[in-house]
């Protein structure tokens, strides 16, 4: 029986080459794949697709994956609830979309002030992180899997420059995750709202300031158009990450083979992901320039301010939660050597490159 290569590169080991054609046509399984970003959108949809696309093509259509963007078939917020409850087999999501049932995601998304990209990554391979990640979702009959990154974000596009702590107060800001809860620390009032519904309540003043991911989706939706002033990073999301889960008892089921490819196939999209989020993030960023936005950092007394209330929603985040309880000592204690260690290494290695070059 003759034995076909799927697809090229390393992320795909000997074993998700095994399934033969004649074998896998005849057990045949649709999965559905439901996403949270609209479809076709950079990076956030596509990498939902490609996943979908290539766990198809990888099993020969033994396991064949029709994927859905945000809102064609569940709500955008709705993945976890709609893989957990059977509605689909798999979801591409920010795991802290699912933070109201599952405090505990909160942590793989992004901590205040938490975990960059890399670092998050790390410890969820090697630091225990996974372990922990299958413990909180299992009773939700979900397995999840690191799905990659938007890398660092930006802080935001507001109406009007923010000169000093004093024009952040009143304002009303769309913001994720924890964000919300440290603008509101500092005098913000804060809302989150899907994708599609960020742009026209920017255009309408339904919001005076939005930030959503970073220079090559904020251009996407193009924010510039009714918010020119542009801040940078965001204090709640400096590495955020994503997730795929399968349903698991859909998992089970899958033959060693088949759990292979479609880990392999995750993980390859994963590193796909952020890649692509490093380089388009530079690029689009200078497309912004050149259209005229100004890219600007807070204010100090704005970033002070952002550093303290991060810090105390972050230490008071777990509280009364067993499984976020349980996360938070390791998290916090790499978290500290994560730190002490990337002022030394990569963000000296930052500043000193800026030196080198001038800029």
């Amino acid at each position: 029986m003759k034995r076909r290569t799927v697809l090229s590169g390393a992320a795909f080991g000997a074993a998700a080459l095994t399934l033969a054609a004649p074998a896998v046509a005849q057990n045949k399984r649709v999965l559905k794949l439901v996403g949270t970003f609209p479809r076709g959108f950079p990076g956030l949809g596509h990498a939902a697709e490609n996943i979908a696309k290539q766990v198809t093509a990888a099993t020969d259509g033994a396991l064949t994956v029709e994927y859905f963007g945000g809102g064609e078939l569940v709500p955008p917020y709705g993945v976890n609830d709609a893989v957990s409850t059977g509605a689909a087999e798999m979801g591409h999501t920010s795991p802290y979309f699912a933070a109201g049932k599952i405090k505990a995601s909160m942590y793989y998304t992004n901590m205040p002030y938490g975990l960059s990209a890399g670092e998050l990554a790390g410890w969820i391979r090697y630091g225990g992180g996974q372990e922990l990640w299958n413990e909180a979702y299992g009773p939700f009959n979900l397995k999840p899997f690191w799905a990659g990154s938007s890398m660092a974000q930006a802080g935001g596009w507001f109406k009007k420059p923010i000169n000093s702590l004093d024009d952040m107060q009143g304002l009303k800001m769309r913001i994720a995750g924890l964000g919300g809860a440290i603008m509101q620390k500092i005098g913000v009032s804060s809302v989150n709202l899907p994708t599609g519904e960020i742009f026209p309540a920017l255009q309408s003043g339904v919001v005076d300031g939005a930030e959503f991911v970073g220079p090559w989706n904020d251009k996407a939706l193009g924010l510039a158009k009714v918010a020119p002033h542009y801040y940078m990073p965001a204090p709640h999301e400096t590495g955020a990450g994503l997730e795929c889960i399968v349903r698991k008892d859909v998992w089970e089921e899958f033959t060693p083979a088949q759990k292979v490819i479609v880990e392999s196939v995750i993980s390859a999209v994963a590193d796909e992901t952020t890649s692509a989020f490093a380089y388009n993030n530079v690029v689009a960023l200078q497309q912004l320039i050149a259209e005229g936005v100004t890219p600007s950092v807070f204010p100090d007394d704005v970033v002070d301010a952002l550093g303290k209330a991060s810090v105390e929603v972050m230490e008071a985040y777990p509280d009364g939660d067993e499984m976020s309880e349980k996360i938070h000592g390791p998290y916090v204690e790499y978290l500290k050597q994560a730190v002490f260690c990337g002022k030394l290494l990569e963000g000296q290695m930052y500043a000193d490159r800026a030196r080198a070059w001038g800029i």
